[in-house]
Parts: structure tokens; C-alpha cells; sequence
């Protein structure tokens, strides 16, 4: 991947390498730690990046400057998965969910507006809760983004739990940034999140991670569906179900 001393990288590969780098790194990285990964000298490196960022294809970390995907970066990803077969087996996936526990299923990926849901498959029933593909939803109180969050390193975690907007969508919402850190250390530990009525009154949802081959983060696989037909202790009996799909996601999208 990164480039060997001596070895020169062609021009139109450049940019190229610096985005094969940060699609392998789970944190925010330094345009001095890219430009050692990928082999490049400092002032062009420097200058590549910030053409990356002005494009849309990097963005900077808020809180030390470091850079990560940026949005046209991740769509570009997204679209590459998409037009490949896989994506034809992740619905059929989602689909076998739906059929078992008869509520919407939902593939769900971090943006930078909030989770932006990828795929759906929705129930039968005629009332429902409808949240279309393209629908983007907090972080802080759903299920999906919970689990997203509960997946950072700590430090990470607690950066962007501290300045992200905790807004009251219903009364059970998690607005003190304390509480919903000891929540996600909670979520880490058993592998799954719930939402227990906190984006939408009367909805809860469950949710596990989707991860890479190398098990790093990078989906959601939720189920949500109305408190008349799930409670939560429903929505949890789902978990080892959801993981169990999780892990078949895995093998038909990374392998």
C-alpha cells in the first residue's frame, strides 16, 4: 500500500495512495503521517492534501486539524460498493431479516449530516415508521448512531461526543454528554444499541456493526419498528440475529 523508500509514485497515482491510505486507518491522520505511509515528501504531500480537502475528497478534523474522508470521498466508495454485485446480496440479506422478524431492516452508514441509510427493506404492515434511503438521522440518538459511536477509540469518541448537538428529540433522549459516553462504553462492550423511544416517540430500534474483514467499523445493520408490535426486550432477543447477518454482510461485501 504505502510507498517504498526510494520508489517513485507516478503523478496520477498520488492521490490515489493518499485515499488507499485513509481508507485503511480507523483515526483522523496528519498530513505528516500520510505523507510517511504513502512515501511522498513533505511539500508535496502537503499540496496534494489540500487540493483533496478543497475537492470534497478529504475534510479536517475539527478538534486537531487531522484529515479523514471527506464526503465525496465516502460517496465515491459508497458508489464503488454499489455498483458491484455485492450490493445485490446485501439486499437479499436485509431481505431474509425482514422475512424473520417481520419490521423494517435498515444498512446504515456515518456521513457527516448524521447516518445516512444506504438500504432498506421495509415491513408489510401499513403502519409503519418511514425513513426512505437518502434519510439521515443524529448520531446521538439512534440505535444506528449509537453503534457507530460506540466503535471509536476512546479519545475520538469523547472529542466528538463533546461537541456534537444533543438535541431533545423526545423525552427520553440522552442529552448529557456523560451519560450518553457511559452508554456507548456499555454498547462497545456488548456488541449492540438500542433506542429505546429517544429519536421518535414510540419507536425503538436495535442495531448491531457491520465490519471490514479486519474488523474495523463500517455499517450499521438496524431493525426498528413501533412499540405496539416490539419492546425492547424484543428489539434485544433481535441482537444475535442482527450479528449474525452482520457477519454475512462481511463475507459478501469485503470478501
Amino acid at each position: 500500500m504505502a510507498g517504498s523508500k526510494g520508489e517513485r509514485i507516478p503523478t496520477n497515482l498520488r492521490a490515489m495512495r493518499i485515499l488507499e491510505v485513509m481508507g485503511h486507518q480507523k483515526e483522523p491522520l496528519s498530513a505528516a503521517d500520510i505523507g510517511r505511509l504513502v512515501g511522498l515528501p513533505k511539500q508535496t504531500i502537503h499540496r496534494l492534501c489540500n487540493t483533496l480537502v478543497k475537492e470534497g475528497y478529504l475534510a479536517r478534523d475539527e478538534s486537531r486539524g487531522h484529515l479523514r474522508p471527506g464526503r465525496r470521498g465516502r460517496d465515491m466508495a459508497s458508489g464503488i460498493l454499489h455498483v458491484s454485485s455485492s450490493h445485490i446480496a446485501r439486499h437479499q440479506i436485509l431481505k431474509s431479516v425482514a422475512d424473520e422478524v417481520g419490521e423494517t431492516v435498515n444498512f446504515v452508514v456515518p456521513e457527516d449530516q448524521g447516518m445516512s441509510y444506504q438500504d432498506r427493506v421495509e415491513t408489510n404492515w401499513a403502519f409503519r415508521i418511514q425513513l426512505p434511503v437518502g434519510s439521515h438521522v443524529p448520531f446521538h440518538c439512534t440505535a444506528s448512531g449509537k453503534t457507530f459511536l460506540s466503535t471509536l477509540p476512546n479519545a475520538e469518541r469523547r472529542r466528538l461526543v463533546n461537541v456534537m448537538s444533543l438535541t431533545a428529540n423526545t423525552p427520553s433522549t440522552v442529552t448529557r454528554p456523560e451519560d450518553l459516553l457511559n452508554e456507548l462504553k456499555l454498547i462497545a462492550r456488548q456488541g449492540y444499541a438500542l433506542d429505546n423511544e429517544e429519536f421518535v416517540e414510540g419507536m425503538v430500534a436495535v442495531a448491531v456493526p457491520v465490519r471490514d474483514l479486519s474488523g474495523r467499523y463500517f455499517a450499521s445493520l438496524a431493525v426498528h419498528g413501533p412499540v405496539q408490535r416490539m419492546t425492547l426486550d424484543q428489539a434485544i432477543d433481535l441482537a444475535p440475529m442482527l450479528s449474525e447477518a452482520s457477519e454475512k454482510l462481511t463475507t459478501v461485501i469485503c470478501g
